[in-house]
């Protein structure tokens, strides 16, 4: 008898899955458009739009950026919806962001579909749109009442960090020398989690933390956003003994498109492809997707964005929330990917790297939708 998962992923592979087995050789001439067409193409951690210097940070998204979207090829994205770091006000904050999605929801119903169980991917990929997941990177704004945490996946959260780089009240951050891993309300938290069928998503958090996190969680887990520690030695990359770990439980790593990629400077694609391939390398194939921890529209490198970019750094540098490999000079972005068609573009790259379609699928977001699948349970 098949279960619920099951008749998901049966789903699915409809939608996605329609490239056929692993090849022994991948193609010279990259991934063809038919094949990414095909792709569930998933973004742990972005969001539409991107950076204009003439819009207001929280206006509509634009002509231009619901253009791009549609460009991206992305079936989903995970969007933030609240603000990080513990500061007041992070309820409200928080409810705000989700009010924001849902206005773009609703003013862009054909190119925009909430996504709140696992068929509704496939629903996303089939109509074309982008299915938004909402997710929460920290829980300040439970402001320790995890009751909280229903009435926010009620309204339509399905992914959670307990911690964002400091320590709160679930436990440490990245960012804390004591390492002290996550505190009695922070294994409540995700015993919450897991009855709500809730994603735990372990990005940004301490070594210990995300260890004790894959030892406390009865469901598959996340590192949506991340890099290879081994490969660049900063708090926010991932040590290959939690790769393995998560991968061992099931779990799926996202590589981000960040600065962490290498030890100075702005990363490039080479970079990209480096700790992709450590990834798989420690994880096996299943078990590693993509999180870019950007926007889906490109940047223009101009005065503008470098003014931004300094800003963006000092306020974080003020909030004490600035991690390593942060610097004024350096943009979030990797360079030969910075278009909306980036993932194309590295499917590509990877493809004329020897990589197998069966691989590339995986790798752009066939994982992550069989975890989603897993955990949701819907």
């Amino acid at each position: 008898m098949l279960t619920r998962r099951d008749a998901i992923l049966i789903s699915l592979s409809g939608y996605f899955f329609r490239s056929g087995p692993t090849q022994a050789a991948a193609p010279a001439v990259g991934f063809s458009d038919k094949q990414y067409a095909n792709a569930v193409v998933i973004d742990a951690l972005g969001a539409p739009g991107g950076f204009d210097p003439n819009e207001a940070p929280d206006a509509p998204l634009s002509a231009k950026f619901l253009a791009d979207v549609r460009a991206s090829g992305v079936t989903a994205v995970n969007v933030t919806v609240n603000e990080v770091g513990n500061a007041p006000h992070r309820f409200e904050n928080t409810v705000a962001g989700i009010a924001s999605v849902e206005r773009e929801l609703t003013a862009h119903p054909d190119i925009f579909l909430k996504v709140l169980k696992a068929k509704d991917l496939a629903d996303a990929k089939s109509s074309r749109r982008m299915g938004l997941i909402f997710g929460f990177q920290d829980t300040s704004m439970l402001e320790g009442d995890l009751s909280r945490l229903a009435t926010f996946y009620d309204l339509g959260v399905r992914i959670s960090q307990p911690t964002y780089n400091r320590r709160n009240l679930m436990g440490d951050g990245c960012l804390e020398a004591a390492n002290g891993g996550l505190s009695r309300l922070g294994h409540e938290l995700i015993a919450e989690m897991n009855r709500l069928h809730m994603l735990l998503d372990l990005s940004h958090a301490g070594p210990r933390t995300i260890s004790e996190g894959i030892a406390a969680s009865k469901a598959p887990m996340a590192i949506t956003h991340t890099g290879c520690r081994a490969l660049v030695d900063v708090p926010r990359n991932t040590h290959d003994e939690s790769l393995k770990a998560l991968a061992d439980r099931g779990g799926v790593a996202g590589i981000y498109f960040m600065p962490f990629l290498r030890a100075s400077g702005q990363p490039h694609g080479e970079d990209l492809i480096r700790h992709l391939e450590h990834a798989v390398n420690v994880c096996g194939e299943d078990h590693v997707g993509l999180g870019t921890d950007g926007s889906i529209s490109g940047t223009e490198l101009n005065d503008a964005l470098a003014k931004m970019q300094r800003k963006f750094f000092e306020d974080r540098v003020k909030a004490g929330i600035a991690a390593p490999g942060e610097a004024a000079d350096v943009f979030n972005l990797v360079p030969e990917y910075n278009d909306p068609r980036r993932f194309k573009t590295l499917a590509d790259d990877l493809s004329r790297r020897g990589w197998t379609s069966g691989r590339i699928e995986k790798i752009l977001g066939k994982n992550f939708a069989r975890l989603f699948a897993d955990v949701w349970q819907a």
